[in-house]
């Protein structure tokens, strides 16, 4: 077993998990078979979507929904009840009608695409990470006091009514800048251990440091993606992995559990499973989607010389936001509001377009597309 740190009586009377230096001298993982013969599936299917994703067209706007889909997921894990549709809904306009926890999916995806952009000017580092917590928790539904962008200055503790009772204790306020001084270093050390083994180790790591009063979980998985995005291991940023995180949640956390009891192998069969899977599931949304794309491009390719351009137009936009109304059509065509509802009519008659029958109004669905985001779990 490698030593990932010790839990440790303090002076209140309860144990905190003390981490050791990290990552430490042993890293015989890297050539552990079994951890060799995942990374190898595992690095084929990234390969392999990146592949796929260079030559999707209009891949910016695909984008948006792989990082809303992200959003919902990861949000979800932390309790999060609201669905990627409700998220889409409040895009376009918030109501009453919307759940109120869909408020941390949009914190989520203004944090990810505020990283991601970051991410072109600054290297991924502690000042990154603070920026991108001070986006998810400013005025964000959270706990009391959850210091967005700043550190914690006192002790959390993971499921339970105190330090005393919790199921883990993560590390002292006193400990946190050495814990995640290493981590930041290990970003850009160790060029041995494989890019993917590293992401893994990474946000093990961060969630056992527990470094914010609140959001770590997000945080954590939003780091994940950073990560492989600095190190260009994907082209553009479409592989996520919180859907996996979600349908194994008992397992994702008891390996979380394991890692820091020193089951690295364990975390990282789990990790690197999981990059796998949704590599997988990736692509074939991505060979879904070029052949909705083909197949509505030419039912719109006969609206008529009139209509076509706008036509094109909104179908492009709806690969970005697959739920309208009338006014998000006329911004996007620039028709005038009978235009715009002759050629939702259009798109109706032509079954790309779906209209609601629900709490949100007088709204149209591109559902075809939609459900290939949108899974069976939530």
């Amino acid at each position: 077993m490698i030593e990932i740190g010790r839990s440790i009586k303090q002076v209140e009377g309860y144990k905190a998990f003390i981490p050791a230096k990290f990552p430490g001298t042993d890293l015989s993982f890297i050539k552990n078979e079994k951890i060799i013969s995942i990374l190898s599936q595992a690095n084929f299917m990234v390969g392999k979507l990146d592949g796929l994703t260079r030559l999707l067209p209009d891949i910016d706007f695909f984008i948006f929904m792989y990082v809303k889909k992200e959003a919902t997921y990861s949000s979800q894990i932390e309790g999060t009840r609201a669905r990627l549709t409700d998220a889409l809904h409040a895009e376009l306009d918030k109501t009453s009608n919307l759940p109120e926890d869909v408020d941390d999916i949009l914190h989520y995806i203004q944090a990810m695409n505020k990283g991601l952009e970051e991410l072109g000017k600054i290297p991924l580092s502690l000042r990154l990470i603070k920026e991108i917590h001070k986006v998810l928790l400013t005025e964000a539904r959270s706990s009391q006091y959850p210091l967005p962008g700043e550190f914690r200055r006192d002790q959390n503790w993971i499921n339970g009514t105190s330090p005393y009772d919790a199921h883990f204790v993560p590390p002292p306020p006193q400990y946190i800048l050495n814990a995640i001084g290493d981590l930041e270093k290990f970003f850009y050390s160790h060029k041995e251990v494989p890019v993917l083994i590293k992401a893994g180790l990474i946000h093990a790591q961060f969630e056992t440091i527990h470094p914010f009063r609140d959001g770590n979980g997000r945080a954590g998985r939003l780091l994940i993606t950073f990560y492989l995005c600095q190190q260009k291991v994907l082209e553009r940023p479409v592989l996520y992995l919180s859907e996996f995180l979600k349908r194994y949640r008992d397992t994702y956390f008891a390996r979380l559990d394991g890692y820091r009891k020193g089951g690295v192998i364990e975390w990282l069969d789990f990790f690197l499973k999981g990059i796998t899977t949704v590599a997988q599931e990736a692509i074939d949304t991505a060979d879904k989607i070029v052949e909705l794309r083909e197949k509505d491009i030419g039912i719109v390719s006969f609206f008529g010389k009139k209509t076509s351009k706008g036509a094109m137009i909104l179908l492009k936009q709806l690969y970005k936001s697959p739920i309208v109304n009338i006014t998000a059509v006329r911004k996007a065509t620039g028709f005038s509001r009978q235009g715009a509802y002759n050629l939702i009519n259009k798109f109706i008659e032509a079954g790309i377009l779906t209209p609601t029958k629900d709490k949100y109004g007088k709204r149209f669905i591109y559902k075809d597309y939609l459900d290939l985001f949108e899974s069976s779990l939530l």
